[in-house]
């Protein structure tokens, strides 16, 4: 079976770095169920692709002890050695993934850490995978995570077309995503796809399927038939992983984007556009505080901690502090971030603290940048100034980016009638006018200066559907105030 990956990023070579796996090397690894192999038929600064190649030996998938019955539909013997397994994409593609680009899977890269943490150009193709519920099915799966997809069904013989197409599809993924996502993506999906896992499903799976969909899966429109098939329809480990995907969206930011589906007329598919706003929004966010120098950053109102997660797979954050008042969303993110699995090092930069944002706290002050991302819009009006005093007025981080819904935009929206809002929770959504008068006051109060920014497709009647500041503060007029 095969997969390849291809990138047009300059210099594409730095594909190696990303992989940890040198363009000008074969390499080879041992499987439980045979050999993987990865090498570049490709390799130069305007474009390179990786390849996976996995080599199954019938021994090795046929000689277990009989516990793989339960989850394949090889459940004879003779089916064991008998099958497909060799030549089409797999829950033995996506082990090989796993043990192969396991770095690369965590967003990690000694090397270009940057780029790890940036969204690229990639071509995936899976040119044989087998495809249960056909060629829809894997455009409904992959286009809600921002891919262009193309399946095109594998006619059963191609000498005798009227004997219609197989079970198997040729894929190919386009899309500019984060490598460590697309790789993701794929550890979820292809045995969802095929619908079959070839080992035991013990209740630790539910462990690796809620870290591989963190920040996409509790969004996804199919998320209850990746759940099931990714279980291998185990009725109680689909139950408790649902519960607990729950209880991480509860927590998480706030779902604003996956509350309502754009018009018909509006820009891209609505699965598309629901999923992918809350990754351009982060996106965004990091580049901000990328920009602005900073190391030591808050993240205030830090829900489940999807932010702080992006922040802190780049390893520029020397310290990410996380803050929110809800004990239970401290608990959800300190479980996403894994805390209690951390090396000692690693756990050393991270920190999570509970206080409520509309009072002074002096733990806060001192950083160098600090993020309410989709948070202001949660706080009643006649609150704002206090929030304003603790963040601004006390804590005075040097850079303060804040993200907030555009109201404008929410007639791209369908099912929001005159007066609604994106989400239950919000006591107010501005304008881009309102938005403009509340930044540029705040930043004559406090001494900042400020830069607006949209977010998501850029509407030319009602703008993007997300707001975006960039306080900066005014380091020359503090000195004269002295």
């Amino acid at each position: 079976m095969l997969l390849t990956l291809t990138t047009t990023h300059h210099p594409a070579t730095d594909l190696g770095h990303l992989l940890v796996k040198h363009p000008d090397r074969v390499q080879s690894f041992d499987l439980p169920t045979g050999t993987a192999h990865v090498f570049y038929p490709e390799a130069d600064e305007a474009r390179c692709t990786a390849a996976l190649l996995v080599e199954v030996d019938p021994l090795k998938l046929g000689g277990g002890r009989g516990r793989r019955q339960a989850t394949t539909p090889e459940g004879f013997t003779l089916g064991q050695y008998v099958n497909d397994r060799a030549y089409a994409a797999s829950s033995l593609l996506s082990s090989a993934l796993a043990k192969v680009f396991r770095s690369a899977l965590r967003g990690e890269s000694r090397d270009r850490p940057e780029l790890a943490a940036t969204a690229i150009p990639l071509t995936v193709r899976v040119p044989v995978l087998r495809c249960r519920g056909g060629a829809d099915l894997a455009v409904r799966v992959f286009a809600p995570l921002g891919w262009t997809v193309t399946a095109t069904p594998i006619p059963l013989d191609e000498a005798y077309p009227e004997w219609g197409d197989s079970r198997y599809v040729d894929l190919t993924l386009t899309g500019s995503l984060r490598l460590a996502d697309a790789l993701n993506h794929l550890y979820v999906l292809l045995p969802v796809l095929d619908d079959a896992k070839h080992y035991w499903v013990a209740p630790d799976e539910v462990d690796k399927l809620l870290r591989a969909g963190s920040g996409w899966l509790a969004g996804h429109p199919e998320r209850g038939l990746i759940i099931r098939r990714y279980l291998a329809h185990r009725r109680a480990l689909a139950g408790v992983a649902l519960a607990r995907l729950t209880e991480l969206r509860l927590a998480d930011e706030p779902p604003a984007d996956d509350s309502v589906e754009p018009a018909a007329d509006g820009a891209g598919t609505p699965e598309k556009h629901r999923a992918s706003l809350a990754v351009l929004r982060r996106e965004a966010v990091l580049g901000a505080l990328r920009d602005s120098g900073a190391s030591r950053v808050l993240d205030l109102g830090c829900g489940g901690g999807a932010l702080l997660t992006a922040l802190v797979a780049d390893r520029r954050f020397t310290e990410v502090v996380g803050v929110d008042v809800a004990d239970r969303s401290l608990a959800v993110a300190a479980r996403r971030l894994r805390l209690d699995r951390l090396p000692e090092r690693q756990r050393e930069r991270i920190r999570l603290r509970q206080s409520a944002l509309t009072y002074r706290d002096d733990r806060l002050r001192g950083y160098d940048a600090a993020v309410l991302m989709e948070v202001v819009e949660h706080l009643d009006p006649p609150r704002l100034p206090a929030l304003q005093d603790a963040v601004f007025g006390h804590a005075r981080p040097g850079t303060v980016v804040v993200t907030t819904p555009n109201v404008e935009y929410n007639v791209r929206y369908e099912g929001l009638g005159p007066g609604r809002f994106r989400h239950t929770d919000h006591r107010f959504e501005w304008t881009r006018t309102e938005f403009v008068a509340w930044v540029e006051r705040v930043a004559a109060a406090h001494g900042y200066t400020a830069t607006i920014t949209g977010v998501g497709d850029d509407d030319p009647e009602v703008g993007t559907p997300t707001q975006m500041a960039v306080f900066t503060r005014d380091d020359r007029k503090e000195e004269t105030d002295r």
